[in-house]
């Protein structure tokens, strides 16, 4: 676990070594600063969790400090003041402050107040991890690592509207690992498995850093390419079904089995919805399986068949 750090802003040399010390024997890192420019300074320098700010320092506004603070940094703050009476628990509260504490300081009671916004600050990130994991999960297939169709269907979305917005080519590639059914009864479903994830893992790998992957359903994968005609998307599809025909997914008991892809390509033609553009991805798909599988097919936008 990280050791918490802390930041002590006052323009009083011995208060500030005062603290410096009584945090460091606590257990908590911490450093100091006299001003606002150090604290600024500070702040962008290192990684701080807790600043305690003087309300009341000669050539700062604690106030307008905080205020400044908190628009610029994930840190929580704990104001101090000499003279309570000049401001109350629920205007510093308001201005941004996590806490409140007056001078002269109970070093006790500053532990105290301290461990709660310590635990608070973990309990809050723990939380955000959390929602960010839980985030990922909805829309990643479990299996494979890649993207899950729900997540497809609303990225292709978007793809689209910044290929018309910006006027540049996109390019989609639906993938079929061949004789998938014929795969499993023979081999079992556990080693389906193994060569769905197999695949996953070489179609990531095969991505440049704009691409992105889905699992669209079953042995069906989907590729968005943005910024991609459909003759690079071909050369791309190209080296892919090459790649996987070329690697062969190895079993736990070290034993192996040979895989092969039919890919189908649709490159975006401006004005058609995003239902168009995937069916006649999957209309080139088909086609590949027709012509015996282990292919790529592509069906430019200006020969698209009629059904699509």
């Amino acid at each position: 676990m990280n050791v918490l750090s802390i930041l002590v802003v006052d323009d009083d040399y011995t208060v500030r070594q005062q603290m410096t010390e009584f945090f460091r024997i606590s257990g908590y890192a911490c450093l100091a600063a006299e001003n606002a420019d150090r604290t600024q300074q500070t702040l962008k320098s290192q990684p701080i969790d807790i600043v305690l700010v003087n309300l009341q320092m000669q050539n700062a506004d604690g106030i307008e400090l905080i205020d400044r603070i908190k628009k610029q940094f994930d840190v929580d703050v704990m104001a101090m003041t000499m003279y309570s009476a000049d401001y109350t628990y629920e205007f510093v509260i308001s201005k941004g402050a996590s806490d409140f504490i007056t001078k002269p300081i109970r070093y006790p009671e500053l532990l105290l107040r301290i461990r709660r916004l310590a635990n608070e600050r973990i309990l809050r990130r723990e939380r955000n991890e959390m929602l960010e994991r839980l985030k990922v999960l909805s829309i990643t297939d479990d299996l494979t690592q890649l993207y899950n169709s729900r997540h497809f269907h609303r990225q292709i979305k978007i793809e689209i509207e910044r290929a018309c917005r910006y006027r540049h080519p996109l390019s989609l590639l639906m993938v079929d690992i061949d004789w998938f059914k014929s795969f499993n009864d023979r081999f079992g479903h556990l080693q389906g498995d193994a060569a769905l994830a197999h695949v996953g893992r070489l179609i990531q790998m095969s991505l440049r850093a704009m691409d992105s992957a889905y699992r669209y359903g079953g042995e069906e994968f989907a590729v968005i390419l943005p910024v991609t005609t459909g003759e690079e998307a071909l050369i791309a599809a190209e080296r892919l079904r090459t790649r996987i025909e070329q690697s062969p997914v190895v079993f736990e008991d070290g034993t192996s089995a040979p895989l092969t892809l039919s890919i189908g390509i649709g490159d975006y033609d401006p004005g058609e919805t995003e239902n168009q553009l995937i069916h006649r991805a999957d209309q080139a798909l088909y086609q590949s399986k027709d012509n015996g599988r282990n292919r790529v097919t592509f069906f430019p936008a200006a020969q698209r068949p009629a059904a699509a």
